[in-house]
């Protein structure tokens, strides 16, 4: 039986969140991650209390099966979902890839909308109710546990989504999911989808629901929460709302806010909300998406206080203009923690504290950056050691590592970059001049590992801390036949940050280099 809709019978003011940053977050151009990143990640979510980790989407290629199947061998208490298509094929591969888990789902899905059946699926209304029988009684062939998805609900006739909806669960299906999948929906239409399905579908009580939606019109939290209101007990999201165009449903938004209004909505979820802000940053350092200052919960300002007025109330009583208190996402005052003559000691417990358990070889390398950065920065902050750290943990296992840079630069010029690199374990160098020293770095790399097909789509800067000491922080996005890459960097010199954000992305080019299947990874990009 389907532990979530067990935990729901029981509690029907429970809340499961199902997160698929893994799945549909990695959808995004450029946040695919490697086996290491999604493991960190699955780990972290785990953590964070996620009662459904969406690994991946195992057809797609031999990379995605294995990251599924590695991530159910190794989360101890989510249970490990695995999308499919309502294809044999496809319910196999996601069948056998989350054979290890202690706890499994196989989630399929099928198009049910006019305008998908015609022109994606080119099936018939029958022809697609077959397929909905016969797949989720497949899936139950490898789990008790399958979750059924209608693509396009909300662009699907009511009575064919009623239809398909008392298939789904007649053949054994514990989770019904109703997928805004273009974010065409408003919150009140969305929540009498809800409602409608509960009135209308007789079978209705032998499985929970589930929301899935698209943040095109920027109200996927909005849709989520009608969903909630309206009878649905299980929501899907990402952190950081990170997704398929415009984005997923944010889970940080949406479990905050059912905890901040619970007088609204009394409802609970399993999540620990005070890792929030450290899962939220370390997916934005994998990715290299940063987080907009003004994001809801775990944006930079979304606890600061400039207005005179509001910083006055704030002195007073912090419930004047806070709703939530920052300790309550686990974020805490950026304190000055370390200096230049902090030892290995000292360093590997403030590591500790703040969550970082590295290899001794990682360890001795983030040491080593640490003391340099400490030599040209007077104050060093948590965020500052957070950035070093993560910058070392992404570049653990790379083919191309960054060795040495010198920049000659100015405004007489010429700029030139000598820059050191290993490959593979062999050095190589190369001294090359560039239209500006980023130009000349960037090309000083394509000297040393060519790769004429790769193109710069995006070169971006920012500080970790404040000051003009600070750390810089790059992100850098390479596209390459219909692949597409981040890489991040950061140094206390921003021409080093930069050199080391390319390498990184390259990086993560030559591994997507392998086992990439366009054709399959666009059709994931349902529900």
């Amino acid at each position: 039986m389907s532990r979530a809709f067990d935990i729901v019978k029981k509690d029907p003011s429970r809340i499961i969140i199902f997160d698929t940053t893994l799945r549909d977050g990695e959808q995004s151009p450029g946040c695919s991650m490697n086996l290491e990143e999604k493991l960190k990640m699955a780990a972290l979510l785990d953590d964070l209390g996620v009662d459904v980790i969406e690994a991946g989407f195992p057809i797609a290629s031999p990379g995605d099966f294995e990251a599924v199947n590695e991530i159910a061998k190794v989360v101890k208490n989510a249970t490990v979902c695995g999308l499919s298509r309502a294809k044999q094929a496809d319910i196999e591969a996601a069948g056998n890839a989350i054979k290890p888990a202690k706890s499994k789902r196989i989630h399929t899905f099928i198009s049910t909308s006019p305008l998908h059946m015609k022109h994606k699926l080119k099936m018939g209304p029958n022809s697609v109710i077959e397929a909905v029988h016969e797949s989720v009684t497949l899936a139950r062939n490898f789990t008790d546990d399958v979750e059924w998805s209608a693509e396009d609900a909300s662009r699907t006739e009511a009575d064919f989504l009623c239809q398909c909806v008392e298939t789904a669960i007649a053949a054994g299906a514990r989770v019904i999911n109703i997928p805004d999948t273009v974010g065409y929906a408003m919150p009140d239409e969305y929540g009498r989808m809800i409602a409608m399905l509960f009135e209308r579908v007789p079978n209705i009580d032998q499985a929970i629901i589930s929301t899935h939606c698209h943040n095109d019109l920027g109200v996927a939290v909005a849709n989520s929460l009608a969903g909630v209101a309206n009878g649905a007990r299980q929501v899907e999201c990402t952190i950081n709302g990170i997704g398929e165009r415009a984005g997923n449903a944010a889970l940080e938004e949406i479990v905050m806010a059912l905890r901040t209004r619970g007088d609204l909505m009394p409802y609970t979820t399993g999540i620990e909300t005070t890792k929030i802000t450290k899962t939220s940053r370390t997916l934005s350092t994998i990715t290299g998406f940063a987080v907009q200052p003004n994001k809801a919960i775990v944006g930079a300002n979304a606890f600061a206080h400039a207005s005179g007025i509001h910083q006055d109330g704030m002195l007073k009583n912090a419930q004047t203009y806070e709703i939530m208190t920052p300790e309550s996402v686990g974020l805490s005052e950026s304190k000055l923690v370390m200096a230049k003559h902090s030892g290995r000691a000292a360093f590997k417990s403030k590591l500790a504290e703040l969550g970082y358990e590295l290899g001794e070889e990682a360890f001795q390398d983030a040491f080593v950056r640490f003391k340099a950065l400490a030599d040209k920065k007077k104050d060093i902050f948590e965020d500052d050691l957070i950035a070093l750290v993560e910058d070392e943990v992404i570049r653990e296992n790379e083919t191309i590592r960054f060795v040495s840079l010198q920049v000659q630069a100015g405004s007489k010029g010429p700029q030139i970059a000598e820059l050191c690199l290993t490959v593979e374990g062999e050095e190589h160098c190369a001294k090359v001049e560039g239209n500006g020293p980023v130009d000349a770095i960037f090309k000083a790399i394509r000297e040393i590992y060519p790769h004429e097909g790769a193109r710069l789509q995006l070169y971006q800067v920012h500080a970790v801390t404040g000051g003009t000491d600070a750390q810089a922080e790059v992100t850098v996005r390479l596209a390459e036949d219909g692949k597409t890459v981040v890489g991040t960097g950061a140094d206390a010199d921003t021409l080093v940050a930069s050199a080391r954000a390319y390498i990184h992305a390259l990086n993560k080019l030559l591994t997507k280099r392998a086992g990439f299947n366009p054709q399959t990874a666009a059709e994931a990009a349902a529900p």
